[in-house]
Parts: C-alpha cells; structure tokens; sequence
C-alpha cells in the first residue's frame, strides 16, 4: 500500500475517534499512530494532516453542510464526516496534493470503511467542495474593472 494511502487511512481513523470520542483524545493520538504503524514517514504524514484538519474544523464542515444537497451535516455518518473532513482540509489547504488525486482517494477510503452509498455521496459532495473552491479562486484572482 502507497504511503500516502496508509497515512490517509490512520488520519480518518483519528479523525473519527476524535468526533465520536471527543478532543480530549487528542493528547493520545501519537501513540495511536505510533502502534498503528512503524513507518514514521506514514505516521508523520497522518498526524500532520490529522492536526491540520482538526485545526481548519470549523472550514471544513462549513464547505461540506455548503455542499451537502438534502442532508443535515449532523445525519452524516461518522465515518463519512471523517473521509470528507479531511478531503476538504486536503482541497483547501494542500496545495500540493492534486484534487483529482484527493477525490479519488476519498472515494477509495469511502469504498473500504463505508457504506454501500459512501462512495457516490463522497463523490458528490467533493465535486460541489471543489467547484466552490474553484469559483472563490476565480474571483479572487479576477481583476476589480478599476483603471
């Protein structure tokens, strides 16, 4: 398994044990990803994007409940509050990471801890995350018409 794949993996993990656990955890989380894995470029990468993603929590919900057509953010599952969670902290805030490569994994995380219906919801929600990231861009990088 590709590395980034792996700290994707334990990142969600964490994210999910801190949504259903509570902050409190946070504290404990590098040893979870300490026995979780050996490699620590992979532990490293997952705590990096763990931490960021709590960090940005507030943004992040925000663009999913944006993007999320006929549901309740509060009736997502945990487990698809984690994966979108940390695709949408991946989309807005790592500008190192391709969004196609973003979407992509997420769906694949999607297809391994979700639900039947995960995988084409994470899709969708994605897709509307990155439209409105691509259309806030666009205009912030439009010229204001002033001579």
């Amino acid at each position: 398994m590709d590395k980034r794949t792996r700290a994707r993996e334990l990142a969600i993990q964490a994210l999910y044990q801190l949504d259903v656990q509570g902050p409190e955890l946070l504290e404990f989380m590098g040893t979870f990803f300490a026995e979780a894995d050996s490699d620590k470029r992979v532990t490293d990468l997952a705590s990096q994007w763990m931490k960021g993603t709590w960090e940005n929590l507030e943004t992040c919900d925000q663009l999913i409940t944006a993007s999320t057509i006929k549901w309740q953010f509060a009736r997502l599952s945990p487990v698809d509050k984690s994966i979108l969670r940390l695709a949408v902290f991946q989309l807005k805030f790592c500008a190192d990471i391709p969004p196609k490569v973003v979407i992509n994994e997420a769906i694949e995380l999607a297809k391994k801890f979700g639900a039947d219906r995960s995988p084409s919801f994470v899709n969708g929600v994605l897709d509307a995350v990155l439209k409105k990231l691509v259309a806030a861009k666009e205009k912030r990088a439009a010229p204001t018409g002033d001579p």
